[in-house]
């Protein structure tokens, strides 16, 4: 805390409000403050009569997250209900400062961390918020089960998803409650190859988002998608989407569509849970050799 702050702390009256800046995934950065008038520092401005406001905030010196929440308005100036249930917002950073209002170079960082869960109801939101430290109790490791722990393309796996035979950017013809989709043309690749896969809106308002694919078909030389859930904002007609290929975790399609065994991270022969109950039979083999093959 600079001491000229601390001192007009120790003052008794004082001239404090709290500034709150969110960086989103998508480059966005936004200002907001309790203040009665904007402000502005390190490049950010801070817009007042936001309709935002904090609840207390918890704080602890041990490795227990901190944790908080803040409250607002749906105002299509500041935080929108359409930016909300698009997603732009998940998992955006987050700062909380202290700041002597007349001198916004005297202030304090009081909170970051990140947002978590958002709820919505009528004209307002609440959205929790997460500490640094929440990240520590994130689960990390291997996990020993028969299916791949890769994700498609990723630096594990090393599929080149930018293949011809992995990737089409195709057009929206028609979109059906946001997860039925009817794309121009193939692309050229096969029928099926999408299934697990994703799809990227690459223009128009819903730009920058994206999908999992539960089926894909080619009928009439048409592309025909379904989503597992529908898009949160969908494409319209006429927009571009590129759409990649999908793995269902298994050695064979590792090895069968991909060519790409040899950086498979699942253990195929791993014994499953009936191997628990198995006994030994006179028409097994005794020999001591490997079950597999």
């Amino acid at each position: 805390m600079p001491q000229t702050l601390s001192e007009h702390l120790a003052g008794g009256a004082t001239q404090l409000c709290h500034c709150w800046r969110i960086s989103r995934s998508d480059g966005v950065t936004q200002g907001f403050t309790d203040h009665d008038g904007p402000l502005s520092f390190d490049g950010t401005e801070f817009e007042a009569e936001s309709g935002i406001t904090a609840s207390a905030m918890q704080t602890t010196t041990g490795l227990a997250a901190d944790n908080g929440e803040i409250a607002g308005a749906l105002k299509s100036s500041a935080i929108s209900e359409e930016d909300l249930r698009a997603g732009v917002y998940d998992d955006a950073s987050l700062e909380i400062w202290q700041v002597h209002w007349p001198d916004p170079s005297l202030r304090q960082l009081r909170f970051r961390g990140r947002l978590g869960e958002i709820t919505m109801s009528a004209d307002a939101f609440s959205v929790e918020l997460r500490g640094l430290s929440d990240l520590l109790s994130r689960p990390f490791g291997r996990v020993i089960q028969s299916g791949c722990s890769a994700v498609l393309g990723d630096s594990a796996c090393g599929v080149n998803l930018n293949a011809p035979e992995n990737v089409a950017e195709l057009t929206v013809e028609t979109v059906t409650e946001s997860r039925l989709l009817a794309l121009t043309g193939s692309g050229g690749v096969q029928n099926g190859r999408f299934e697990r896969g994703r799809i990227v809106v690459l223009n128009g308002g819903a730009a920058g988002r994206s999908g999992l694919i539960k089926r894909h078909e080619i009928v009439d030389g048409k592309t025909r998608l379904e989503l597992w859930e529908p898009m949160r904002k969908a494409p319209q007609l006429g927009d571009r989407v590129k759409c990649f290929a999908g793995c269902d975790k298994t050695a064979a399609m590792c090895k069968g569509r991909f060519g790409n065994f040899v950086n498979f991270q699942g253990f195929p022969h791993v014994p499953g849970d009936d191997w628990l109950m198995a006994y030994p039979r006179s028409s097994d083999s005794h020999s001591g050799g490997s079950l597999v093959g």
